[in-house]
């Protein structure tokens, strides 16, 4: 495990400016406060397939308790959550991504398992990303990932604390997604004590779910957090904190995946911690792009 030094000056947050509004959306939350990809075997809470689909349970519209899942509503925040597919969406969802900002205005955040075939030791290369998929639509339609960047040491150990990946997006119809939907801010030495908000698309229901609770320090490199339901597909589930609806902007401090690739059970998810080695990656997968 890389060794971690806590910083003592204030939280780097990476925010570039964005005026993005999403028709079709509610503007504010209510809340305010697993298919496996060909050629390898699903890892942590990414996808498996031959699951039957399930009722939707919870179908709250409102946030349950702390902790608990429940099904969130159709708004501007939750659109910049998707599911990924591999090719198309003919088959299962696997995993989970979201829209963080860059330059380019193109990027997604993930789990690196996500992404990476451990058999071919190479990223993936034809994966989709459908965001707010819900029921086999996609209101904005399929996105094509063109470039995936991924720590090297994670290729070549898969370091449970290097569990991070960004995905650079194609345009489509001549709009780059942020455009489309505006996107999160990537949040860098945050602290192991946040409230967040993580939603993601199990691979057995064909709606997301979203939980809502404080994180806690597993080790020094490892957030932890109690979350129900959060099963198969769910890897790459981004942790949102500081959600302002005037902005309609919040900041991912972690991604679901990291130790034990997110997790062995259903109610309890890791993240790694986002410090330097994610800075360093942000700014490549912008230089690559």
């Amino acid at each position: 495990m890389r060794s971690f030094a806590r910083k003592s000056v204030l939280p780097l947050t990476f925010v570039v400016s964005v005026a993005a509004a999403v028709v079709g959306y509610s503007s504010e939350e209510a809340d305010t406060s697993k298919s496996a990809l060909s050629g390898r075997s699903s890892f942590g809470k990414s996808g498996e397939a031959g699951q039957d689909p399930q009722d939707q349970d919870p179908a709250a519209t409102a946030p349950a308790d702390n902790g608990s899942a429940y099904t969130p509503r159709r708004t501007e925040q939750n659109a910049r959550v998707g599911a990924v597919f591999e090719k198309d969406d003919t088959g299962e969802h696997f995993c989970t991504a979201s829209v963080v900002q860059s330059p380019g205005r193109n990027m997604l955040i993930t789990a690196a398992h996500c992404a990476f075939d451990p058999d071919a030791e190479t990223t993936v290369d034809d994966l989709v990303f459908a965001p707010d998929y819900r029921n086999g639509k996609e209101p904005t339609g399929l996105w094509k990932v063109k470039k995936v960047v991924i720590d090297d040491r994670w290729a070549k150990s898969q370091d449970e604390d290097l569990d991070i990946a960004f995905l650079v997006l194609d345009k489509k119809n001549g709009k780059q997604i942020q455009d489309v939907l505006g996107g999160n801010t990537l949040g860098i030495d945050r602290g192991f004590d946040n409230e967040v908000k993580i939603t993601g698309y199990p691979t057995s229901r064909d709606t997301p779910i979203s939980c809502q609770n404080r994180t806690t320090k597993y080790s020094s490199t490892q957030l932890r957090i109690k979350c129900s339901d959060f099963e198969g597909g769910t890897s790459g589930s981004p942790w949102l904190a500081d959600y302002d609806p005037r902005s309609h902007t919040g900041t991912v401090i972690g991604v679901l995946g990291g130790h034990e690739g997110g997790g062995d059970v259903d109610d309890v998810s890791y993240a790694a911690y986002f410090d330097d080695d994610v800075v360093k990656l942000y700014k490549r997968a912008q230089d690559e792009d």
